[in-house]
């Protein structure tokens, strides 16, 4: 990230040319709908990026801002991977003793949200200091994540996911929402036979030590984190929100009056719902990658880190680390493109709430659109890499005690989810033929001890061909590749 994120877009824009959503404010907490605002503390000239996400209301003052929603999908994807992480405890500790279907139920409680019996439930979301917010009613509520799965929410989307899923053969239709179960299902069957004493063996014959790690090297937790992240929140932000195929939804929503009882117009709110399936902070523009990548920051330091504008979820985080993770010489900043492309679209619509579009402004808001998602979808990218080289590192480490089946699996688990994600966005780079192909490289497992040295160098080789397509497609250096081991790179 460079030192400041009030970067001018114009050799862009030249090349290219609760139930109810919370208001926030410049603050970093939330504002009232009639709360008086500063137009001085926003910038809203449209070749200018703003330093925080903090919008006037152009119909009577106050935050126009509003995406509480989005929050509380992270914070329910975060929770549901929290939860996994005590299961192999409970058990082991006879805690729990769960028979078929209770994990499953457990999974379905974060999958299948139900504000009306759960919505005084606190999280489990951990923060650096105390949350503002303490249940999940606190954050938003009426929201969950089944309904926001690709496929599930299928007005716009740009392909019939019903049974065009790519990257992984599921027994039925190959629907994103089959595939969540199926792992579900895994890991209920795991759970049931750990609690019955039938624990599965790595490849060295030691017990796994996670109910979510099964023999072939996948670890669920992980899969499932990575894929809800690309399924609902990629796919929402890039496919629904941010596209413009539709009359009327997403970049072509109204724009000249105030939805029913709102500060905001509906294309402010379109583009405010992608922003927040990106996950960043209110103060992300002003911060440094390291402190975007820890998570969260107080910015207003009242002392508590407020879930819906101080915490910087999802791929949001991930573009941080890979930037803090680039070749000296060769140096990403993918924070700070997203961050051009969201506040700088942002500022546009705040300049021009209640008069429209005209059709030029409307190809700057594409610009920036386009800008905001591909350097959202390039931290994707850059983390597959990173994820691809840990498993040639981990590989590299078979046959010594220094090896970890445990590490291997989440490092192959974590790239494979990652990489699942780029055939959500309508505008990717990466074809549909080289997505397939990156799938037939990484596989559906990873090679493990338990393979001969011909199999092992082969899939090796494999991860190395997969790698070297994702930097011809995103124009990745060479230094963030890394080199035959693995070594070098993110």
């Amino acid at each position: 990230m460079f030192p400041s994120r009030r970067l001018l877009l114009l050799s862009f824009l030249l090349v290219a040319c609760k139930g109810e959503d919370a208001v926030v404010d410049d603050t970093g907490a939330p504002a009232d709908d009639t709360s008086g605002g500063d137009d001085s503390a926003t910038d809203t000239n449209p070749s200018v990026v703003p330093d925080t996400y903090s919008f006037v209301s152009a119909f009577g003052g106050g935050s126009s801002v509003g995406y509480d929603g989005q929050t509380f999908r992270h914070l329910l994807i975060e929770d549901m991977k929290a939860q996994l992480s005590g299961l192999t405890g409970r058990i082991d500790d006879g805690e729990l003793f769960p028979v078929s279907g209770d994990i499953e139920a457990e999974l379905n409680f974060y999958f299948e949200f139900d504000s009306d019996t759960s919505g005084l439930v606190p999280h489990q979301k951990s923060t650096s200091a105390d949350a503002l917010q303490t249940t999940y009613d606190e954050v938003s509520s009426g929201k969950d994540l089944i309904g926001k799965l690709a496929g599930n929410d299928a007005v716009g989307q740009h392909k019939d996911w019903s049974n065009g899923l790519v990257g992984w053969d599921i027994e039925g239709d190959d629907s994103p929402e089959r595939l969540v179960r199926a792992w579900f299902a895994a890991i209920d069957a795991a759970a049931v036979a750990r609690a019955n004493g039938d624990v599965p063996l790595d490849p060295r014959g030691q017990p796994i030590t996670k109910v979510f790690l099964d023999a072939q090297g996948r670890d669920h937790q992980q899969l499932l984190e990575k894929f809800l992240r690309g399924a609902v929140a990629f796919s929402q932000g890039a496919d629904d929100y941010l596209d413009d195929d539709l009359e009327g939804k997403g970049l072509n929503a109204d724009h000249v009056v105030a939805e029913e009882g709102k500060p905001w117009t509906a294309l402010e709110h379109a583009w405010d719902e992608g922003f927040g399936y990106f996950g960043a902070s209110v103060a992300y523009g002003s911060l440094t990658d390291d402190q975007i990548a820890a998570g969260d920051h107080d910015a207003n330091q009242d002392g508590k880190i407020d879930l819906l504008t101080e915490v910087s979820w999802g791929h949001s985080g991930n573009a941080a680390k890979r930037d803090l993770g680039a070749g000296a010489t060769a140096p990403t900043d993918y924070t700070a493109e997203a961050w051009a492309g969201f506040a700088g679209g942002r500022a546009l619509l705040a300049e021009t709430a209640g008069q429209g579009l005209s059709a030029d402004q409307l190809a700057e808001l594409k610009a920036h659109r386009d800008q905001a998602v591909l350097a959202w979808e390039k931290a994707i990218a850059a983390s597959v890499v990173h994820y691809i080289n840990a498993v040639l590192a981990d590989m590299a480490l078979m046959d010594t005690e220094a090896y970890s089946f445990a590490d291997h699996a989440k490092h192959w688990s974590e790239g494979k989810g990652f990489a699942l994600a780029f055939q959500f966005n309508p505008r990717s780079p990466l074809s549909d033929a080289d997505f397939a192909t990156l799938h037939s490289l990484l596989g559906e497992a990873p090679a493990l001890e338990s393979a001969d040295a011909e199999a092992r160098a082969a899939y090796a080789d494999g991860l190395r061909a997969a790698r070297q397509l994702l930097g011809e497609t995103y124009g990745f250096a060479a230094e963030n590749l890394g080199d035959s081991n693995g070594d070098g790179g993110w």
